[in-house]
Parts: structure tokens; sequence; C-alpha cells
């Protein structure tokens, strides 16, 4: 198994893209595949980067499997349909991943996306987004302005395709709730923040489903590089219903109200384990490498105990201005 010291990991791995391909390097190989065997839904499609699963008619959900090593999605992201309209969520890490599930949206539907949503501007889920422009049918792309920004400024390497394709986006409210009408099937596009300074959540009522974008990770212990963790707890309760939902994680497999549930309660025993460490004095370095989740919380697959580090280190940014 490879090793990755603190140091190289603290300088390569800036974004959610890094954080998994690091993971995917040490990934024992029993576990790489055990997103691909647990479909919720039937599979409609399989690549080796992922698996395309059946929600709800005309909802369908990319789960992504970059543990294998094929980088060409990375995120999770969906194909949801009505009557006159096709929304593709997440640009993906390659456009050849957003070309991908376009096709596969033009299979299924009978149309090639007229609408591209953006969760947040991290690579894994931006950077391919010139993918769509593969046809004559220009979709119309959806994030909010400050997503718009931070891809354009921070996403390395540059690319004209990916800068051409964000040109004309059409901005979703930073203040409340937009609604994307595809004839027949409305999509609810809630702001909120916590995994980055701009995030959003894509949700339908009946059926009950929401892509969660990177505020929920399922099985896999999320980046908080760009996190505000006390932001992040309140940003993800809110996406917990009280009846019957399936939800779409940004990375690992779907989740029901248990796995949900599992991920709350991770994120608020990290926040014990900071608030701890912090009050007896240790750096986030000294608490991640000393810390283990415990075993009640089931498995999540952590590749080098510096996740942990960057987690205590948004915890104790957050503590040390109270």
């Amino acid at each position: 198994m490879s090793v990755l010291n603190r140091r190289d990991f603290l300088t390569t791995s800036a974004s959610c893209a890094a954080h998994i391909a690091l993971a995917s390097a040490a990934m024992p190989s029993a576990l790489r595949a055990m997103w691909a065997n647990a479909p919720l839904g039937p599979i409609v499609a399989r690549e080796p980067f992922g698996n395309l699963e059946k929600v709800a008619d005309g909802i369908w959900a990319l789960i992504s499997t970059p543990l294998t090593g094929d980088r060409t999605t990375l995120s999770n992201g969906g194909i949801i349909a009505g009557r006159s309209g096709v929304l593709a969520i997440e640009g993906f890490n390659m456009p050849a991943g957003a070309e991908w599930l376009a096709t596969r949206a033009k299979e299924l539907t009978g149309k090639w996306p007229t609408h591209v949503a953006l969760t947040h501007y991290h690579s894994d889920h931006a950077n391919g987004v010139a993918g769509y422009e593969k046809s004559n049918a220009k979709p119309v792309v959806h994030s909010t302005e400050v997503t718009r920004g931070l891809v354009l400024e921070r996403n390395l390497p540059a690319d004209a395709a990916r800068t051409d394709a964000l040109r004309d986006v059409t901005y979703f409210s930073a203040a409340a709730p937009t609604v994307v009408d595809l004839g027949g099937r409305t999509v609810r596009v809630t702001p909120r923040s916590g995994h980055t300074s701009s995030d959003v959540s894509l949700e339908i009522d009946d059926p009950s489903i929401v892509f969660c974008g990177d505020l929920v990770w399922n099985a896999m212990f999320p980046n908080y590089v760009d996190a505000v963790p006390s932001r992040l707890s309140v940003s993800a309760r809110a996406l917990r219903r009280k009846n019957a939902t399936t939800y779409v994680p940004g990375h690992g497999a779907l989740a029901k109200e248990a796995e949900f549930d599992r991920y709350i309660a991770m994120i608020d025993e990290v926040e014990r384990a900071a608030k701890l460490g912090h009050e007896k004095g240790q750096t986030a370095a000294e608490l991640g490498a000393a810390y283990s989740l415990p075993a009640t919380l089931g498995e999540w697959t952590l590749f080098n105990k510096v996740f942990f580090e960057r987690a205590f280190s948004a915890w104790y940014k957050e503590l040390d201005k109270r």
C-alpha cells in the first residue's frame, strides 16, 4: 500500500478531486468495489467510473466509483426529466464525464440536457462542464454567482472550453430557493453553505429526493478543505426530511434515512472531538494523529490521518474566533 506523508498531502490535495485521488491510491481492492455493488435502484448504465441508477420515473443518479482509479467523473450527479426539459446535475471532473451523462440523458429521455446545475465550485463537480456542449443544443448552465467566480478563479489548469461554457451562466439566487420548471416536474434549488462558501441542494418533493452535493457524503470521510464546520452541520441537517426520502450524496452510494443519520452522527463526533482537543490545548495535527472514529459509527473509508487533521483544523479556525 502506498504511503502519503503529511507534508505531501497538505501541499497537493486542496480539492475533493485530489482527496479522492489520494484515497484511491491506498484503497484495498475489496473496498474499491463497495459502492458499485450496493445500488438502491436498477442500474441502467455502467462504466468503470460509475453506475447510472434509476431513482424514480424520470430521475437517475450517477453514482461515481472513483476508487477504481478512473477519474472521469469522481463526484456523483444525476438526471431529472420533465415533459419539456432535462436537468443534468454536476459538470464532473472531465468533459468526457459530462458528455457521457448527456448522452445517457438523450437515450433515456429523448432530449439532450436543456439545463445543467453545479452544486459548488470544486473541480470534480465543475471542471468538465464543457462536455455538455458536444451537441448543437447548448444547455443553460446554472450556478450561484460565487460558484462561477470560484471555478474560473481557482480551478486549475485553466481551460478555454470551460471558460466559454461558463460565459453565460444563469445564476441561482443566493437569498432564496430558485425553482427550475422542467414541465410537469419542478426542482427546488436551495442556496446553502458549509462545504464551501456557496453550495446548493436540489430537491424534489414528489417523489421525495434530495441531491445533496458535498454537504453529505456516504461512508467516505469528507473533505473539510473549504469547510466552515458549524455551517456545514446546519446545512446538512436542513436536508433531512421526515418522510421516506432518497438522498444522493456528493460522494458514496445512495442513502436512505439510516445512512443520512449515520453521516450526521459522524460529523457530530468530529465536532465533539475537536472541541475537546481544542480545550485541552492539543494541536490539530496532534489530535488528528491520535484520533479514530468510534466503531459504533461503522465503516468509513479513510486513507490517511491527515484527513482528520484537516477537519480539526477547520474546527479550530472557528473555535479560535469565539
